[in-house]
């Protein structure tokens, strides 16, 4: 597939590597929506590359759910699903203190793992790609 073919998805859109992917394939071409849950980002990626931002929490399988939908119908369709949603925290499961606390680590699979499930889930590609 070429890259002026691509009508994707980008969960974590709106900075670091998914910004990145967000950026690539529009430059060649392509379609991309952002799915990120930081708005001040989402506006500022909107102006700088005149795509669409969509506010997601990657770990809610209904708002994913609608979210993909926004996304093929901005796009004229998905072939694509990049999952750059993450969230990473300085700690140990088993630190010299004490484990690591439940909430955070539950949090962070909830984000990490989850949320890439979801977003398969939730995203079927053109049936003629």
């Amino acid at each position: 597939m070429q890259l002026n073919q691509v009508k994707a998805l980008v969960t974590g859109g709106v900075s670091g590597l998914g910004l990145a992917v967000v950026r690539h394939v529009i430059e060649n071409g392509g379609k991309a929506v952002m799915l990120d849950i930081n708005d001040e980002a989402g506006a500022a990626a909107e102006a700088d590359l005149g795509t669409r931002y969509i506010r997601t929490d990657v770990t809610s399988e209904s708002g994913v759910a609608a979210s993909v939908a926004q996304a093929a119908e901005t796009n004229g369709g998905l072939n694509v699903a990049v999952n750059c949603a993450g969230i990473i925290g300085a700690g140990r499961v088993l630190g010299r203190e004490a484990p690591m606390a439940l909430d955070f680590f539950s949090n962070t699979i909830m984000v990490n793992l989850v949320g890439s499930f979801n977003v398969q889930g939730g995203s079927e590609p053109d049936a003629a790609q």
